[in-house]
This record gives structure tokens, sequence and C-alpha cells, in this order.
């Protein structure tokens, strides 16, 4: 079989970076609880889109170990980096509290996990709790990803730089910004974006995009988000949870060849 890609005299946008190892424009793709074969047929077919792959929330212990090992073989395969979710975390600190975390570590490691996330999504965190953690995670061999927002409330922008500066200087590798933190009433908050842009390095950044897990989101909102975000921010953006089943529509979107149309690809 060729390996020409089809109507290759159509170029694609100098602006989007296409081989895998990216630093920049990472699609981060949500797991929810995949089979197995449907991953594989995913990652034979769009695998060269996909960086990042977070097994969602605490639904690794939901597995047989077996089946978890197979799919995290998979994601390796195809040079797709997964990741324990952050809410799996809180989960463990909530119900066995911080003694416990040690074993939650060594256990992803054995499992072949080389990234957690760290959030407070539902557990609260202070600011020592936040950096603590994060020292800990990677002094025990994990690299981490923070996460900062709130999917509930607006919280002030600065607040989302000064947590992300806190997960930086504790030593997290990238720090994700909850959607919901960026969109007031249906539209980007624009002065957030900018403040993001300004004050951050944004090739370690990833937005996340809204899902069905918040109220009253539909997936046409998510797919004006997504809209948004990259015509703000350009095709080489970092997008995070993104759906499993949108992955070349996603890129579609990056370099013009989406609904959105080529606009955005081209002015960036």
């Amino acid at each position: 079989m060729s390996n020409i890609a089809p109507f290759s005299f159509v170029p694609l946008p100098a602006q989007r970076s296409c081989d895998k190892p990216r630093r920049n424009g990472r699609t981060m793709m949500i797991d929810d609880g995949l089979p197995l074969g449907y991953v594989a047929d995913l990652l034979d077919m769009a695998g060269q889109y996909a960086d990042l792959a977070k097994i969602k929330t605490g639904t690794a212990r939901l597995y047989t170990r077996d089946k978890l090992l197979a799919k995290l073989a998979l994601y390796r395969k195809h040079q797709v980096r997964s990741f324990l979710g952050g809410q799996f975390h809180e989960y463990v600190l909530a119900t066995q509290g911080e003694d416990a975390l040690p074993a939650f570590y060594q256990e992803a490691l054995a499992l072949g996990f080389e990234t957690i996330e760290i959030s407070d999504n539902t557990v609260p965190l202070t600011r020592e709790q936040r950096m603590n953690q994060i020292r800990n995670a990677i002094a025990s061999g994990l690299t981490v990803f923070g996460e900062v927002g709130s999917k509930e409330t607006l919280n002030d922008p600065a607040l989302l730089i000064s947590q992300a500066h806190d997960c930086f200087d504790a030593g997290a590798e990238l720090v994700l910004v909850e959607a919901a933190e960026l969109v007031d009433h249906g539209k980007l908050r624009g002065d957030t974006i900018a403040l993001l842009k300004r004050e951050l390095d944004m090739s370690r950044v990833m937005i996340e995009l809204p899902g069905p897990w918040i109220a009253d989101v539909r997936s046409c909102d998510i797919e004006s988000m997504k809209k948004a975000l990259i015509a703000e921010l350009g095709p080489d953006l970092n997008l995070a949870n993104v759906a499993a089943d949108t992955l070349i529509d996603t890129e579609a979107s990056r370099v013009g060849l989406g609904t959105a149309g080529p606009g955005a690809a081209a002015r960036h």
C-alpha cells in the first residue's frame, strides 16, 4: 500500500508541527475506558495526530492488569504518552490520606506509567500541598502535569497564572488549564487568553476542552471552543481533552481543512 498522501498537491500550513515528538501543537486525547481493539484501530488510522492519552479519572483501577498493560503498550508503540488523570490522585488523597500516595506512585511506575496529573478538581489543595505533592511524585521517578482552574467557578485570571508558576516551580513538565476558566457565556475570555500568552511559556501549557461531564456542555459547544482557540492561538496550540473519535477532525481544524475553514491556519 502506498504511503503517499492522497491529494498530496494540497499543501498543509508550515506553521503546523507534524513530526513526533512535538514540542508545540500537542494533542491530548481522553481515554475513558476505550476497548483495546478500538485503540489499536484508532492509533493505526490516526496515531500520528495524538501525542498524549489521559487514562481518565480513576478508570485505571477498573481494568484487569493484563488489559491495562496491553493498552499502555499500544500507546507506546505509536509514540503516544499515556498518563493517569488527576482525579485518581485526588481520590487516593481523599480516601486514604497523603501516606498512601507513595504506594500510588510506585504502582504507577510498575505498570509502566511515566507521568501522572496532579489536580484539585474535587479535593482542594493549598499552595504548599500542590507544590509538595508535585515534588514528591517527581522524587519517586514520575514526571508530573499540573492542572489549574475550576470546573465550577470562574477564578481571577491572575490566580491561574500564580498556580501555573507554582506548578512549574515545583517541577511540573506541563500545566493544563481548565477549559471552564476560559469561557464566559459561550465566548472566550480574551483577557485571560492574553494573560496566559504574556505570562507563560505556551509550549508548556495545554488548554483543556470542556466535555460532556460538565453540565449543559453540548458537542457543538466543544467544537465552537476548539475553533475559537485555534483561531486565537494558532494551529500549534497544545490542546487537551480531545475526544478519541475526533482526532482526525481536530487535526483538520488545526490545518484549515475543517468546518471553520482555512482562516486560522492562514493567519498564524
